[in-house]
Order: C-alpha cells, then structure tokens, then sequence
C-alpha cells in the first residue's frame, strides 16, 4: 500500500502528513472513505464529528488545515497525522491522556481545596484529558501567588506519571520556602501626618511587639493595594480631596528575605465645601432630599461623608422601588480658593417590580414558614427597606446561621426582579443531650428533645426528661407561632418534676410537683408582642429543714392538726409578659436590643397568693462595621412577694419561688445557685431549734444571752438584681466561616440576691456578734462582682459554654468556682 505525502510541513505543532515515497505537489481528490487510527477513548462518532469533510466531499490545502485545526480544538488529541490511500482520507491520532488523580505535595499556605479549585478552573481535573501545553501557565500562576504573599523563594513543579491504558497520575510538588519579612515601611512626602500615625492604621506591618501573639511581619500584594486605599481614604476624609499616591517601591534584600516598602505620596491642600447642588430627577422630592443632606456648605470636605451620602440617597430610592439608581457626585474644585462644589446627579432609573420570592438552602425548614417572615411582597415593587426587614425577621428565628439576599433581574426585562433569599440552616436544639461539669458542682447529665422548628413547621415542641443527682422532670410542650395567619401564637405544655434541695447544696426541702399550662401570644408590631398564660399547679413540700426562714413559712401553712405532715398546695396561676426585639439574629446577635417583662401570679382563692415579676435587657453595640469587636450590655431585675392573708397571716413568697444566683448563666466565677441570703439555725447548746407544735414559732430553753447562730446553705431571696458587660471578639485561630457559630468574650459580672421580707430585727434579743451576723445577710450593699472569658458555640448536641471566671468582690461565706463547662445548656 502506497501512502502519499500531504503536506511537507504545517505550522499547527504536533500535525503532520506524511506517506511513503517522495513528496509531491498536492493534489485536490474526492475523498471515497475516511478512516481514523488510533482512537481509545474517544468515540469514532466523536471524532468524525469534529472533522468537517466527509465521504464525498473534494479536500484541497485550505480544507484539510481547517480539518486539522478542528481536531485540535476538540481537546482530544495531542497529535495528529492526516495521509492519503489513494482516495481515502487517513487520520491518525494519538490521544491526550486522561487524568487518573491530582496530587498534592509541600503546599502549607494553600490548601488542597483551593489548589484543586483553581485547577478544575482551568479544565485540569480527575476524568479529563490533560493539556500539557498549560502546566507551564499553571505553573507560573501558582508561583505568581506565593511571590504575591512575600514568597520569593518558592517553586512550583508539576510532574506527569504516565499509567496503563493512556493514564496519567498528575503531582505538583511545592517548595514553599521562608515568606519575606517587611524590615522597613517608609513614607515620603507627608507633612501633615507624621510617619507613625500613617504606618500605624496599615496592616502591613514592620514592627511587631513581643506579646502580640497573632501579629506578623509578613508582606502580602493584596495587604498593600489595600493599606494604598486605607491611606488615601484617611486624607481625603480630612479635607485633602487631591491627595495621591504617586508610586510605592518594593523593594528585596540580596538574601531574598527581606522587604521595603517606600510609599510616595502628594497631599495636596484641604479644601472645603462651597456649595452642594442636587440635580437629575428629583421626583418632586427636593425637600425631603436636601432635608436629608448631611453635607453642609462650609463643612472641610470629607470624601466619606461623600460615599455615605450617596449610599444613602441609593437607599432612599430602593424604598420607592428603583432598584438600580444612579447616585453619582461630581466635584468642581477651584484650586485658588481652595474649595469645591458637589453636584450629585441622581437618576432613579425605572421603578422595578417583584416578580418572584424564592428560597434556597432550607433543607429542613418550609417555604410557608419562611415566606411568612416576608415583608416584601411578590407583585409590589421592589422596597429595599422591606427586603432587609425580611431577612431581619429570618435572621431573629434562630433557625439559620446566614441569610443572603440577592436581586436578580429577569431576563428581557428592565422593571422586573426576583428576590432570592439563601439560608445556611443551624442546628435549632432539635436533640438536647446535656453535660455539666464545674470544679464545684461536678458532673451532672440531662437528655430531652426540644425542637423549635418541628419537622421544619417553625413550631416548637419538646419531650424533656432530666434528671441529675437532686432533680427529675418531665416536660411535654407544644407551641404554634402562627396559630393564626396574624402571628398570634398559642402553644401548652404538661410537667412533672421531683426536687430535692440537699442535693442540689442548697438547704434541705423535697418539692414533688406536677401541672399543666396554656399560653399565647399577640404581635403588635414588627418588634413588640404581648404574651399572656393561664396554669394549675399541684405542689407537695416534705423534709424541709429547721432553719429559721423556712419556719416562718411552715408557722404560716402547716397543719395544726398535724403539725409534723408535709405541706401541700393547689394553685391556679396567670402570666402577663411584654417582649421586644430588635435584635439582628436570634443566635449569637451583633447588633440591635432586646427586652422582655413578665408577671405572674396566683388567683385568689388559691392556695398561695403570690406575684413575681422579672425584666431582662440586652444591648448590642458593634465597634466596627464588620461586628468582629462588640459591646454587650445586659440586666437583669425580678422582684416577688405575698399578698392576701391566711390565718390572720401575711402570705409571703414560697421558699420554693426565689430567686437564685451564681454559675454560667448570671454570677460567673461563683457557684451555681450560691449568691445571695444563706439560712441560718438558732442553738443553744447542741440542741437545735425546730418548729413549735404549739403554734408558737421557734423556742428555745435556758438563757437567750447564751443562744448561737450557725449559718448553712444558700435559700435564695425574693428580689434579684444583676448586671454584665462583655467584649465580644473574633475566636482566635478560628475562621471567619465560623463567626456565626462561636462566639468568644470578655465579661465583668456583678449583682446579688435579697430577702427584703425576712425580719431580721426581730433577733435583737441575740448576742451581739451573733445578731451582726444577720444584719450581713440583710445588708444591700452586698455586691459580688466577677471577671473572666466565655466561650459558646453551637453543635448537634446544642449549644456548648466553657468559661473561666475569678471573683473581684467576695464575702467570707461565698463559694466560687472558677472553670465551668456545658453542653446543652441554653445561653
């Protein structure tokens, strides 16, 4: 068989035609067959898809390059001859070899993730067929970026491994290197602002001090474009709007180790604003407009007040449904005066319409339950303040860790959007298995299930079952938020729980209670809701110990029939709360403040008469414009007491009621529970004083001069007062991705616990370092304060506390505790 040469030379690189024989002139010929040798991977059908001529068709020069080059672009093949049998076309391949596995190897400052990422970019992953002609530009790029990051002495080398079947193993071996450290950051020509002050707000940095862990020196290309914008933001925000870099050199030490940076800067002069004229289309709003002008003729020109303002008037129009405005400020300076006139131009553009909401990323939560949340509506057109105030509300359910909006415009048209919101969901409690570990209270475990988006509904329901070495409870609640299509909520639940107070270190009293309550709630506006509840309760009290507070309550209720029995009480409740939030997120907040008041009280004609009332505050204050550093400011007051008579009897609190103090969720760096009044005995002698059957109170034999005080364990008070501030800041070593998932501060708590009822007066009779020892208990000023760091984040289990708290004021009596952990404790 006699194969002719088509061609003596191509310029396409790794094509050639060629045959047996000597060369000759070519010759166009109708091509009577086509074969194509060589293909493994590739199908026939393929193949002859990307080559334009077919059987029948008379190939000159032209149309077999054309042929060729077509081969090419299908990325198939890395070589190509093209020879002639008589009139039959032959074509054959050698095929680009598919990619069995990317590897990695040396890479520190990037991951594999990215790596792999960036490569899949470039069509260079597992399954391809492999380009060789752009590993070189890999190669390059990759190393571009380690120079980029002060890494001059890095290399990149990419290394093929070839494999059975026309396979290729692909491995990139990175020699990373030492990065190049900034020895010196200097700036020349600034005479207005000394070098240290410029130097100090860059982030680049060529001095780090010995105790700033997380600081470095290390040169970043990205880091000084930026610090570049940072120092020109700083002049222009003071009046200096010609201000300019005019060049900044980088420059490296012969051992490539090293860096200066030299920054060449112009200030220029201040100028001040003359005038500020507002043209375009005003839309017959000039008043409102100039009336919310923040920029003043007069004023030092301020090149932030400039973007605030257009910003600003940007989201004026997106109230009114333009979308799209253009807000743009043309200055005109006149450089003999020093001043300039802002002209900012406005053009609303078409007022734009909502075509569709959409959602995306709720995997569990329903559309309905989100899309109720919305105050922007499909159909109206597009309100940006209302857009925000729907994530708002998403973001307040607690159910998401991120909510994104995006607007996107719908194809072929220029006044209509649809509204995506894209949601990351959290866990939101669905499975509450507790641990509780502090270097007092010890180990102490819970399990329950309490879900506040049930099945995805955005209902609450929960089956608890606790139980610890001093409680068991069982807890069955049900909550619909939106019983009614208004948001007023109506939800119930059903206990029993078992308590004894000796195990729990507090004084002796077992409380075996059970009950049933029904509660709902009524949306005032976006912020505000007023909740209400009605209740029974059955509670029976046994063993309660001698002391002396508990005996006035057991004088009041005790049987005189049988003054030894338990008591036992049957009580009708109602609640009346307020509550309002505008806080950014329900979990792990930033921003915004919540309060919440709640009352409650017993019937009359039950069997105790009692109210308590409690009001809760918090107040988030973000430093930056990132939230990375905030300010949280929160109290707490609650105040209950008796009302009515009972045999001739002031009816007071129930022991069992008080308010307590101390652990991770109020009094940090004291024991859980242990703040406040303690109980005290009267002794004389040995013998301790007990309830008097006779009705007569405590009584003790001999004389009173000669009866002592014995102090015990922690009971609570009737009135609760304490306060926290805390320093939110980023969680070191952690990821950003993780903001909304972790959360690390900075704390000072103070507060304390009062019996404001107890008469300790009527003890007077007692020696007088004994009565003193009262008047403490009774003495306001008691103030316990605390310091330290928390830790909470959030996990399958719920949510998790770690902390480390020391005293600052503390009394002898006090018990502290300074590490706690937690998991499945609410915070």
């Amino acid at each position: 068989m006699r194969l002719n040469k088509l061609f003596a030379s191509m310029l396409l690189v790794g094509a050639s035609f060629s045959g047996n024989g000597w060369a000759e002139t070519f010759q166009p010929f109708e091509v009577a067959d086509i074969q194509v040798e060589g293909l493994q991977r590739v199908a026939l059908g393929a193949a002859l898809l990307n080559l334009p001529v077919k059987v029948g068709d008379t190939v000159d020069q032209l149309k077999l390059q054309q042929a060729i080059k077509s081969l090419y672009a299908s990325t198939n093949f890395e070589k190509i001859e093209v020879l002639r049998d008589g009139n039959v076309l032959v074509v054959k391949v050698t095929e680009r070899p598919t990619i069995s596995s990317v590897t990695f190897e040396g890479n520190k400052d990037i991951k594999d993730e990215q790596l792999q990422e960036s490569l899949d970019g470039s069509g260079v992953k597992v399954g391809e067929s492999l380009d060789r002609t752009m590993l070189s530009g890999i190669e390059k790029g990759l190393q571009d970026f380690y120079y980029g990051v002060g890494k001059y002495g890095a290399k990149v080398k990419a290394e093929i491994i070839n494999l059975p079947r026309n396979r290729v193993e692909l491995k990139f071996t990175f020699t990373e290197g030492l990065a190049a450290e900034i020895r010196q950051i200097n700036v020349v020509g600034n005479t207005e602002f000394s070098d240290a002050e410029l130097i100090g707000m860059l982030e680049l940095k060529d001095y780090v001090a010995w105790w700033d862990l997380f600081g470095e020196r290390r040169y970043q290309k990205q880091k000084l474009q930026a610090d570049l914008e940072t120092i020109k933001t700083y002049y222009q925000n003071r009046g200096y709007i010609r201000f300019d870099v005019t060049s900044t050199q980088v420059a490296m030490t012969p051992d490539r180790k090293g860096l200066y940076i030299t920054i060449n800067v112009d200030e220029g002069e201040q100028y001040k604003v003359k005038e500020v004229n507002l043209t375009g289309d005003l839309m017959g709003k000039e008043e409102v407009l100039e009336a919310i002008l923040p920029l003043k003729s007069g004023d030092m020109y301020n090149g932030g007040d400039v973007t605030f303002t257009e910003e600003m008037y940007g989201k004026y129009l997106g109230r009114f449904g333009y979308a799209y405005p253009e807000v743009k400020t043309y200055p005109e300076i006149d450089d003999e005066t020093k001043e300039v006139n802002l002209n900012i131009n406005i053009k609303p553009g078409k007022r734009v319409y909502v075509r569709n909401i959409n959602f995306s990323g709720n995997t569990v939560t329903k559309d309905e339950v989100m899309r109720r949340q919305l105050r922007q509506m499909e159909g109206a057109w597009l309100n940006s303040a209302q857009v925000e105030l729907s994530k708002s509300n998403l973001n307040r359910l607690g159910y998401f860790e991120t909510v994104d909006t995006e607007t996107v415009q719908v194809p072929g048209t220029d006044d209509l959007v649809d509204v995506s919101f894209n949601v990351k969901e959290q866990p939101s409690g669905s499975f509450n298995a507790g641990v509780g570990y502090g270097t007092e209270s010890g180990l102490s475990l819970q399990f329950g299930v309490q879900q506040s988006n049930f099945l995805g509904t955005g209902n609450q329901a929960g089956v608890n079952l606790n139980t610890n070495k001093y409680s068991k409870n069982v807890n069955i609640n049900y909550t619909d938020p939106f019983f009614t299509k208004d948001g007023v909520s109506l939800g119930g639940s059903i206990y029993w729980s078992e308590f004894d107070a000796d195990e729990a270190n507090l004084e002796a009293y077992k409380n075996s209670s059970y009950g049933i309550a029904l509660n709902s709630g009524f949306p005032i506006n976006e912020y505000n809701r007023i909740n209400g509840g009605i209740g029974y309760r059955h509670n029976e009290i046994s063993e309660i110990s001698a002391y002396e507070q508990a005996i006035r309550f057991y004088d009041i209720y005790r049987d005189s029939d049988d003054p030894n029995a338990g008591l036992s009480f049957d009580n009708f409740e109602v609640s009346l709360g307020w509550s309002r939030s505008s806080l950014n997120r329900g979990t792990f907040p930033s921003d915004g403040s919540s309060q919440r008041l709640n009352g409650k009280m017993t019937v009359p004609g039950s069997d105790l008469q009692y109210f308590k009332a409690d009001f809760d505050t918090n107040f988030y204050f973000p430093i930056d414009r990132k939230h990375s550093f905030v300010v949280l400011a929160r109290g707490r007051l609650g105040y209950g007491n008796g009302y009515g008579q009972f045999n001739d009897n002031d009816q007071i609190l129930p022991f069992w009621e008080n308010y307590y103090s101390g652990g991770s969720s109020s009094l940090r760096g004291f024991k859980s529970n242990s703040v406040g009044p303690r109980s005290f005995y009267l002794y004389r002698g040995s013998e301790p004083c007990s309830p008097d059957p006779s009705g007569d109170g405590c009584s003790l034999p001999g004389d009173p001069n000669q009866i002592q005080v014995s102090s015990g364990r922690s009971i609570g008070g009737n009135a609760i007062a304490t306060a926290s501030l805390e320093l939110i800041v980023p969680t070191p070593f952690l990821d950003e991705a993780y903001t909304n998932s972790v959360r690390t501060s900075f704390f000072v708590d103070a507060g304390n616990v009062w019996d404001t009822e107890f008469d300790y007066d009527s003890y007077r009779y007692l020696p007088v370092e004994e009565f003193d020892k009262l008047q403490d208990y009774s003495d306001p000023g008691r103030i316990r304060a605390s310091w330290g760091m928390s830790v909470q984040w959030l996990s399958p289990m719920g949510p998790m506390v770690f902390s480390l708290a020391w005293p600052i004021k503390e009394y002898e009596d006090d018990e502290t505790e300074i590490f706690s952990f937690n998991i499945g404790k609410t915070f």
